[in-house]
């Protein structure tokens, strides 16, 4: 859990977004390998999204949960003020004392970093203390805070009120208490006077007692707090709040139609508090007179406090949202990204450019956004770090960088100068939201939609193949921000959700050429190729490490596939060429791969393990079952070469198929003289299989398992075997 908390109101430095963890359970070679490679680069700093981290504290192990003494340092209290005013302006204070348990956790808290955007906002560290176990206390000095540029600017010019403040915190042991009190100011918001706030407990036991505040305008604050007790009150509340648009149109539409249908029909439109069933009973309490007049709401709640509702995992424990203006969020935020009213010339001469000779609209599209991914280099900042300002586009193509939005900026406008339009959808972490309340917090990025050729895009990632998204993004619940969102003087929210799949197929080829040696050793060049989600992973991390680092990615690789050795000789083709599949070879030896003393000698088909989704977990009471995911439509195919030496014969498991409507299984296995020969072919061609097929699928995974698991013999002739002894 973030020690720190955010202390930016509106959570303007959100991380990237990460794939999920579905990818792992099916294929189980490629995600690892692309995370792996983020954090083993970051400190050269070639990772997208690279931010300064808070400091972390471990969470307590399943054995020792409810021991505090048994983590690295332990949250004492964490206290969390937050005063807003009538024109948006805010201040956040943030107040905490640590026991620091071990070396570990004295490391973990040894820096403490803050970003924040100094353009709109303050950072003050009024207190930072040490108190000793032995006695006596020391303040940290101001000479230890430091104040520079986020790393990711740091070649950057233009982006450079993205900061991080930063103190060392020297002389940490265990015993020793750590106590710090930060304060954000933050004045004249980009989305102001709109705000909106979400805060959730600490659930770990890692804090042991906590509480927030939040100081609002009389006027502006709630009469009482809506509890959400289920995911079906969430449900009905959200579709209360906003219109749900899942399916664009180019007909025309009368702005009535996307108005909301308000559940506030008495007059507190843009004024509401919604809490989970499992937040513990506030405080509200009001002071002043009409302008003056305040309210304060409290909230407390310790260690032992902890327990679950079924409302929304995603749902924050408190969400706040105020409009004073009657003005959305997507209104404030389609108005800062909207173009101007007339295009640079160079804007559109570079548009003419790039798009001459162009026979469709897609054509042009491709172009455009070949030339902005590719030949605009991303500085990857979190979501809204610039505070959702862009900078004009001549700047953005003079300086050949760009952020995420200032990447959508420019293709927006290319787009436009080709009479295309192009509209911003933000997604969260979840392809599911569950927030009520939308401001920054509740989203992670920012990718593009053409509507009008149904197009998706991420111009952010630079080495994306065209139409290619992440599987974290696939069937995710978008906020369109366009023209239809500025049709109403009310508050408006259209919705729109990310294909389920990708416009084209996914493929994946692993080629084994191995050969065994009279000595037991393993020597093998592997191949791969590909195309789709599993591509852009694996071009992500080979784009962002340096080719000196190459084996160090490919043996991550190897490993995740099964396969053990040293890892040398790695080649791939170039991230950039995205219209071919993508390519990469490794040689691998392992001495001792077998030892031939042993009578016989059994080992496994040195193919990549082929993961599956595994099976719907067990609903909770009074919940349906739920269909299991099977994720984009892929087909993987996997051969082997083995070389035997010389007087050596090898026996073959029986191959199997097994079909099904949702995916098909097929293996092949033979041996010819001193060549062993084997193939795996997985194709999935449905994304999801329902619910009441959960025991078929059950077996079409034991199946599948039960090949893997098969052996091939090698036995070698007595002569063959003598000669080999003698040698050891």
């Amino acid at each position: 859990m973030p020690v720190l908390k955010r202390i930016v109101i509106t959570r303007f430095t959100q991380c990237q977004r990460r794939p999920t963890l579905a990818s792992v359970k099916r294929f189980g070679l490629i995600l690892l390998i692309a995370l792996a490679a983020k954090l083993l680069y970051a400190q050269q700093g070639a990772t997208p999204r690279q931010q300064t981290p808070t400091p972390q504290v471990a969470k307590p192990t399943e054995k020792g949960a409810n021991k505090a003494s048994e983590l690295p340092a332990r949250i004492e209290l964490l206290e969390t003020s937050v005063r807003f005013e009538m024109n948006g302006n805010s201040r956040k204070e943030v107040h905490a004392r640590v026991h620091i348990n071990n070396e570990l956790g004295a490391r973990q808290f040894a820096r403490l970093n803050f970003d924040y955007n100094r353009s709109f906002q303050e950072v003050e560290m009024p207190l930072v203390r040490i108190t000793h176990a032995s006695g006596g206390t020391a303040d940290i000095l101001p000479r230890a805070i430091s104040d520079e540029p986020n790393p990711a600017v740091v070649n950057a010019h233009a982006y450079q009120d993205v900061r991080v403040k930063s103190v060392r915190v020297l002389g940490l042991t265990p015993g020793d208490s750590l106590e710090y009190q930060v304060i954000m100011t933050t004045t004249n918001p980009p989305l102001g006077p709109y705000f909106a706030l979400d805060h959730s407990f600490d659930t770990s036991g890692v804090v042991a007692q906590e509480v927030f505040q939040a100081d609002i305008p009389a006027s502006l604050a709630p009469e009482h707090p809506v509890v959400v007790r289920n995911e079906q009150t969430r449900a009905a509340l959200q579709s209360r709040l906003f219109k749900v648009t899942p399916v664009w149109t180019t007909q025309p539409v009368k702005p009535k139609e996307f108005l909301p249908q308000r559940a506030d029909e008495d007059g507190s439109a843009g004024r509401h508090l919604f809490v989970k069933a499992s937040t513990p009973t506030g405080s509200i309490k009001k002071s002043g007179q009409g302008q003056d007049g305040r309210v304060v709401y409290l909230w407390r709640r310790a260690a032992t406090a902890t327990s679950l509702d079924s409302a929304s995992a995603n749902m924050p424990d408190i969400q706040f949202g105020v409009s004073p203006s009657g003005w959305d969020f997507s209104h404030k935020l389609y108005n800062l990204l909207r173009l101007p009213d007339a295009l640079p010339e160079k804007i559109r001469e570079l548009a003419n450019q790039l798009t001459h000779g162009a026979e469709s609209p897609v054509e042009k599209v491709e172009r455009s956004y070949d030339f902005v991914s590719k030949k605009i280099a991303t500085v990857d900042l979190p979501l809204g770090a610039t505070g959702f300002r862009p900078r004009p586009l001549e700047e953005i193509l003079s300086s050949g960088y760009a952020s995420p939005e200032d990447k959508f900026y420019l293709f927006q406008a290319l787009a436009e100068a080709c009479k295309l339009r192009a509209n911003a959808v933000l997604i969260g972490s979840s392809k599911k939201l569950g927030a009520l309340l939308f401001g920054p917090a509740t989203f992670e990025h920012l990718i593009t939609w053409l509507p009008d050729a149904d197009l998706w895009l991420d111009p952010s990632l630079e080495v994306a193949p065209f139409r290619t998204l992440p599987a974290s993004y696939l069937g995710s619940t978008g906020l369109f921000v366009g023209p239809f969102s500025e049709a109403s003087d009310r508050t408006s929210l259209v919705w729109t959700q990310v294909p389920k799949t990708l416009p084209f197929a996914s493929s994946q080829k692993v080629h084994v050429d191995a050969s065994l040696d009279s000595a037991g050793k393993l020597t093998a060049k592997v191949s791969y190729e590909m195309r789709g989600e599993n591509e852009l992973l694996l071009r992500v991390a080979f784009h962002q490490a340096p080719r000196d680092k190459w084996n160090e990615v490919a043996q991550l690789l190897a490993l995740s596939d099964g396969f053990r050795g040293k890892v040398t000789n790695v080649t791939a083709s170039d991230p950039y060429a995205t219209k071919d599949p993508l390519t990469v070879e490794y040689e691998i030896t392992q001495p001792k791969f077998v030892d031939w003393s042993k009578k016989p000698v059994r080992i496994p088909a040195l193919l990549p393990l082929v993961g599956l989704p595994d099976p719907a977990p067990k609903p909770a009471a009074g919940a349906g079952p739920s269909a299991i995911d099977l994720g984009t439509p892929l087909e993987v195919e996997t051969q082997l070469t083995l070389h035997l030496p010389s007087s050596t014969t090898a026996r073959t498991p029986t191959g199997i198929s097994v079909d099904r409507d949702y995916a098909k299984f097929a293996s092949q296995y033979s041996a010819k003289a001193q060549t062993v020969s084997a193939s795996r072919h997985l194709t999935f061609m449905l994304r999801e299989v329902p619910a009441e097929r959960a025991a078929d699928y059950n077996a079409f995974v034991r199946a599948v398992q039960n090949d893997q698991g098969q052996e091939i013999t090698l036995e070698q002739s007595n002569s063959s075997a003598g000669q080999q002894s003698d040698k050891n």
